[in-house]
C-alpha cells in the first residue's frame, strides 16, 4: 500500500527514542513506551488485511469521534502487535462500537471497568495465544499487545484519557491489557462463540466490560456440587440482580465437571440457585434493596442461569477459578461477540 494514502499527521524525529519521549509528553501512551508508528509499519498492517485506511469502523457516540482502519492500525503498531494480530484488533474495535457495549459509559464511569477480550477459534492457536498457565498474566506477545492495542484505541482515538474522560475511582490493571484465549482444547463444552451462534471452525472475539476479578480456590472438592458451592461468596460480592457476570473455570475444576457429565446449563443452573440470599441478608451486607420487598424473599446474584457466562482458561496445576463481575451489574453494558475476518 502506498503510504501516500495515509491521512494522519506526520511527525519527524531524529531517533526512535525522541519519538517515544514525544508520545509520553503529549499523552498518547498508556504510561509505557510505544513502538513508533512509522508510515511503513502502519502500511504493513493495512497490507495484511487489505482494507482501506479510510474505512470507518464506528464512532464514539457521545463525542462523535470517528474510528477508521488507519487510526486503529497506528495504535496497533504502537502496542507492539505483529500484522497478523491486526484482524483480531479490528474485530475488537468493531465490537466496542456496538451500542449494547456502551463504550462511552464504561470508559468515563467512576466504576473503573476494563475491556476483557476473549479470543476463541483457530486463530488463537495460529497466533500462539495463551489460554493456559498464568493466562491473565504477562509473557505472551499476542495476548499482551492485542489487549494493549484495544486500550490505546480507547485512549487515543475516542479521547478517553485517564483523568480527562476516564474518571475511574480506582481502575484496575486490566486497563493496561486484558486479553486471553479460551482453552477450547480443555473445555468439555462448545466454545464461547459457538454458544453465541457463530459456526464451529470460525474465529471470534468476545468483549466484556469487566471489573476486578475475585479468585475462587477449592482444592478439596471433586464433585460438581462440592466445587461449585465455593463460588457463592465471590458471586455475592457482585451484588444481586446481575444481568451478566463471568465465571472462569480452571482446567482442574472443569475436569471434574466434565467427568460428571455436567453441561454448561447444569453448571449455570446450580450457580444461579446457590447464589441467592434473602432480602434481610442482602441488607445486612450493606446492599440497597427496593422498598416493599418481604425480608424473607430470595434475591439471586444472577438474574437467571443464562446471565452467567462460563469460560474455561488457566493452567493445569492449581485449583483456582475466578468470578468477574461486569460494569453496571452486567445490564447497562452487554458483552459483544464478533467474528474475526481473516485475510
Amino acid at each position: 500500500m502506498s503510504t501516500q494514502s495515509l491521512t494522519s499527521e506526520l511527525f519527524e524525529f531524529e531517533s526512535a527514542s525522541d519519538a517515544i519521549e514525544h508520545y509520553f509528553r503529549v499523552g498518547w501512551t498508556d504510561g509505557l513506551p510505544i513502538v513508533p508508528p512509522t508510515p511503513e509499519k502502519v502500511g504493513e498492517m493495512l497490507d495484511y488485511v487489505g482494507r482501506s485506511p479510510s474505512e470507518i469502523l464506528g464512532a464514539e457516540p457521545t463525542k462523535g469521534r470517528i474510528i477508521t482502519v488507519e487510526k486503529v492500525a497506528i495504535n496497533t503498531v504502537m502496542a507492539g502487535c505483529l500484522p497478523e494480530y491486526f484482524p483480531v484488533v479490528l474485530a475488537a474495535v468493531e465490537a466496542l462500537c456496538e451500542p449494547q457495549f456502551n463504550l462511552h459509559a464504561i470508559t468515563v464511569s467512576t466504576m473503573g471497568a476494563a475491556v476483557l477480550a476473549v479470543v476463541s477459534g483457530p486463530v488463537a492457536d495460529d497466533l500462539a495465544m495463551n489460554s493456559s498457565v498464568s493466562v491473565f498474566g504477562p509473557g505472551n506477545r499476542a495476548n499482551a499487545t492485542i489487549g494493549r492495542a484495544i486500550r490505546l484505541v480507547i485512549i487515543n482515538v475516542t479521547g478517553a484519557l485517564p483523568g480527562v474522560l476516564d474518571k475511574a475511582t480506582l481502575g484496575h490493571p486490566g486497563k493496561y491489557t486484558w486479553c486471553i484465549a479460551e482453552a477450547e482444547q480443555v473445555s468439555p463444552w462448545e466454545s464461547l462463540h459457538e454458544e453465541r451462534g457463530l459456526a464451529a471452525g470460525t474465529s471470534a472475539i468476545t468483549l466484556f466490560a469487566g471489573l476486578s476479578a475475585t479468585q475462587v480456590p477449592n482444592h478439596t472438592g471433586n464433585t460438581p456440587e462440592t466445587i461449585l458451592v465455593s463460588f457463592q461468596d465471590a458471586m455475592f460480592a457482585a451484588g444481586y440482580g446481575q444481568g451478566e457476570l463471568v465465571v472462569v473455570l480452571c482446567p482442574e475444576h472443569v475436569g471434574y465437571l466434565g467427568a460428571a457429565g455436567w453441561s454448561k446449563g447444569d453448571v449455570k443452573r446450580f450457580l444461579h440457585e446457590k447464589a441467592q440470599r434473602t432480602v434481610a441478608e442482602w441488607q445486612r451486607a450493606g446492599r440497597e434493596i427496593p422498598d416493599g420487598l418481604d425480608a424473607d424473599a430470595a434475591l439471586a446474584t444472577a438474574d437467571s442461569p443464562d446471565s452467567i457466562t462460563l469460560l474455561v482458561a488457566g493452567g493445569f496445576a492449581g485449583a483456582f477459578s475466578q468470578v468477574i463481575p461486569l460494569w453496571g451489574g452486567g445490564s447497562n453494558s452487554r458483552s459483544v461477540c464478533r467474528q474475526i475476518e481473516l485475510p
